[in-house]
């Protein structure tokens, strides 16, 4: 069952991805050029994540027979890691920049941390990295919607005066 919400969710992200780079090409949309990386990133992170969901962890056991014992589950690790590292370096980035500039209990470091320690949960107990990757996506959607409308709300208010 939850295979199945969280796969809508990520078609409704992908979509959402897709209806946004579309229309923000348009000249008046006002999305910046981070916004538009930002959107592609969100888009490519959760079409890598839907199909690596949609891949069992037997199939990558199956990798076992011909490099070694328990390579599957290493590289079911990579993968997701990679995945985990398109939608979340940033994060990881300003999250240490705080720690650096000794702002240690913001957003990003909170992020950061409960992210970082479902993974680690992850390949301790069951392999199941999904929640964990899924929690910074949705984050960063949430994160995107917030930008846009803030700069869309200045351009706004620019405008008038």
């Amino acid at each position: 069952m939850d295979s199945v919400i969280f796969n809508i969710l990520f078609l409704a992200v992908i979509l959402m991805a897709i209806i946004f780079l579309i229309i923000g090409n348009k000249q008046n949309f006002g999305m910046t050029k981070k916004q538009k990386i930002m959107l592609v990133r969100i888009l490519a992170a959760t079409v890598i994540l839907l199909v690596l969901q949609s891949l069992s962890a037997e199939t990558f056991n199956k990798l076992d027979q011909f490099l070694f014992p328990s390579a599957g589950r290493w590289i079911r690790l990579l993968c997701y890691l990679i995945d985990y590292a398109i939608i979340g370096y940033d994060i990881i980035q300003k999250a240490l920049k705080g720690i650096k500039n000794g702002q240690v209990f913001d957003e990003n470091f909170l992020m950061a941390v409960a992210t970082v320690g479902a993974l680690s949960l992850a390949v301790y107990e069951n392999g199941e990295y999904l929640e964990a990757i899924a929690v910074m996506l949705f984050y960063q959607v949430g994160e995107w919607f917030q930008r846009y409308a803030v700069g869309k709300s200045r351009r706004n208010i620019s405008d008038i005066w």
